[in-house]
């Protein structure tokens, strides 16, 4: 087995090798990092390297120097994958970019050239020590951040849906109005109506899935043995999808997908804040990897036995006031800007009209003098056999007089 903490970072933060190998990071550059990992791992030097390394040497680019030792006819296929990715960075950007510029937003063109900070662009052939650092640190700092991310979008959601609801209430009638308001409140009612949810990670929630899901008596709880049941993939870890199962039955009983009052953005968002509680209780050296030795540990705390409800996403307030003020303000300085630019771009088409109709009319001008002259040419009477062409009127002058012809005497004749 490879070196736990070593595996933390690749099955924490890669999700790429052995059994986790095909779990989803999340990142954009997903598929990249898992097939340059997945090649690495067939290199039996740079896996013995892995094997023996800890996270510092990750990390700190000490792995990424093992590179210059791997076979040739992987350092090829890493090229391979690199030229690819560059290919579709390129594409995805270009899309962006002209997806934004259409709509009339300002193109944040940092933004954009982030998304290569995981490899070395300024080389976009071959893939170097360099690449292979970057992907690490990248992937390192890309996931460690992951889960504020989501947070920060979530946040964006619930004031993005407040705000909409309040815009339908301003366009009803009164009596509308009230009624979509009492409609409103009896269903934040019934969605704050249920049974007690339980600490995630305590003694209490535990016992409920050994009894419910496993089938097993309460009073023959055993940590360990749970440990195994919920170890489903059998690396004697429980990595961050193991722990998230656990929070199923959990959020069973608040959240329902055949309820009007139950929001299943809300659900994933309470399963992720309970999976970090979790992790932050039981996950002592931070790999993003539960351990049987921190397990057991975590059994042993005060913490474990836990009996207060857990406190989920309706009982706190997720926004302010201001927040919700701030983005509305922000809706409306990005309408003004998409206003301001379409009628900059109706000027443009009315001058580019009229500049048309300009140089229409100027062609037809040409084509109509064109064929008055023609007209004018066919129309003329041919002059007399020995007498000079009639004048034609404008401008259209007469082929010069063809020249006289004179008798030149010839020597020895009369």
């Amino acid at each position: 087995a490879i070196h736990s903490v070593a595996r933390g970072l690749f099955c924490g933060f890669f999700m790429s090798f052995s059994v986790c190998f095909f779990q989803d990071t999340g990142l954009h550059y997903d598929r990249y990092l898992r097939e340059v990992v997945e090649y690495l791992e067939k290199d039996p030097h740079f896996k013995e390297k892995l094997k023996n390394a800890d996270m510092d040497d990750i990390k700190g680019g000490k792995l990424a120097g093992e590179l210059d030792f791997v076979q040739h006819n992987l350092r090829t296929k890493l090229d391979e994958l690199k030229r690819d990715e560059m290919n579709r960075l390129r594409m995805l950007i270009k899309a962006k970019h002209d997806i934004k510029d259409g709509n009339g937003h300002m193109v944040d063109h940092q933004a954009l050239l982030k998304q290569f900070q995981h490899l070395n662009h300024g080389n976009p052939d071959t893939f170097e020590v360099e690449d292979l650092d970057r992907l690490i640190k990248s992937a390192t700092h890309d996931l460690e951040n992951y889960d504020k991310d989501h947070h920060d979008n979530f946040k964006k959601y619930e004031v993005r849906k407040e705000h909409e609801r309040r815009e339908r209430l301003k366009s009803m009638s009164e009596a509308d109005r009230i009624r979509e308001e009492q409609h409103y409140e009896e269903m934040r009612k019934k969605h704050a109506d249920h049974p007690k949810v339980n600490h995630p990670g305590s003694e209490d929630q535990l016992k409920e899935v050994w009894h419910e899901k496993d089938g097993m008596d309460p009073a023959d709880f055993n940590p360990k043995t749970f440990f195994k049941l919920h170890d489903t993939n059998g690396d004697e870890f429980l990595d961050e999808n193991e722990l998230e199962a656990l929070f199923t039955s959990e959020l069973e009983k608040v959240y329902n997908p055949g309820n009007e009052e139950d929001d299943m953005m809300e659900m994933e968002e309470e399963r992720l804040r309970m999976r970090e509680h979790v992790m932050n209780e039981v996950d002592t050296n931070k790999d993003r990897l539960v351990s049987m030795s921190e397990f057991m540990a975590a059994t042993q705390k005060e913490e474990f036995h836990e009996k207060s409800e857990w406190e989920t996403l309706e009982q706190k307030p997720l926004y302010t006031e201001e927040e919700l003020r701030q983005f509305e303000e922000h809706l409306a300085n990005e309408a003004n800007q998409i206003n301001s630019k379409s009628v900059e771009l109706e000027k443009q088409r009315q001058e580019l009209e009229r500049r048309q109709e300009e140089l229409n009319a100027k062609k037809l001008g040409q084509k109509n003098c064109s064929v008055c002259v023609i007209f004018t040419l066919q129309s003329v009477p041919a002059a007399p056999e020995g007498q000079q062409a009639p004048a034609v009127p404008g401008n259209i002058h007469p082929p010069p007089p063809a020249p006289q012809q004179h008798d030149v005497p010839v020597p020895g004749h009369s």
